[in-house]
């Protein structure tokens, strides 16, 4: 799916993107207790999104990175569109 086609309330979507963008990590209370996260920014040829990165996700990826996501779900923070990726997903890093 391109990025410009990505609605809000979709879900177990597989987004192809560059990673242009890494956050700093910061810490944040889950009800599973502290855990680290942090915004990337993913782009294709149509548009721009916000990728939450979880844990062991933020050092997988690195800026320059093709990645492909799968099984992600699209929520709205702040009125702008992010995907985030359940524990059923998978980050995949492309040669």
């Amino acid at each position: 799916m391109k990025i410009a086609d990505i609605k809000l309330g979709l879900s177990a979507i597989t987004v192809e993107a560059k990673v242009v963008e890494i956050g700093e990590p910061r810490d944040v209370n889950t009800k599973y207790g502290v855990k680290s996260v942090a915004d990337a920014i993913l782009e294709d040829e149509t548009g721009q999104i916000k990728l939450s990165l979880w844990e062991g996700q933020i050092e997988s990826v690195a800026i320059g990175d093709t990645v492909v996501v799968h099984g992600a779900y699209v929520t709205q923070f702040r009125n702008t569109l992010q995907l985030s990726i359940p524990k059923s997903g998978k980050l995949e890093k492309l040669d």
